[in-house]
């Protein structure tokens, strides 16, 4: 199985430093105190942890769904990754998963089911398990 790599340079103080990523097939941006812990613009690692379970989950449910006999024409999940202050230092707090799929033959009980089954189990949440909620808000649409 395939190793992925990204690297991420960070210059000067925690508050009036910047950082850039840069991923190996492109991926990158830029970061800083503002962009991760208040509201400047800007990436941060939260997004890209964000980005990586929404994309994570997405493949995940739809494989779930297609091993139980219903495929899904489309599944859309976004993810809000949450960063607080903790103590003295922050702590990612919360993931919570916005998802809405299109999925013919199944009904809304059985959905749900899958749905929470691949919570626990796509590769990034268990990453998570044991050190972040996760929520979830899965409807057919």
């Amino acid at each position: 199985m395939p190793t992925r790599t990204a690297g991420a340079t960070w210059k000067g103080g925690l508050k009036g430093g910047t950082g850039s990523f840069k991923g190996q097939t492109g991926l990158a941006g830029s970061y800083s105190f503002g962009s991760r812990f208040e509201n400047a613009s800007g990436s941060n690692p939260e997004e890209l942890l964000a980005a990586a379970e929404a994309a994570c989950y997405s493949m995940a449910l739809s494989a779930g769904l297609e091993r139980a006999g219903s495929a899904p024409t489309s599944v859309d999940t976004t993810a809000h990754c949450t960063i607080e202050k903790v103590g003295d230092g922050f702590k990612v707090t919360k993931m919570r998963l916005e998802v809405r799929a299109s999925v013919p033959k199944i009904d809304a009980g059985e959905f749900r089911k899958i749905a929470e089954a691949t919570k626990d189990a796509c590769p990034i949440s268990q990453v998570m398990k044991g050190n972040v909620p996760i929520e979830l808000d899965a409807k057919l649409v």
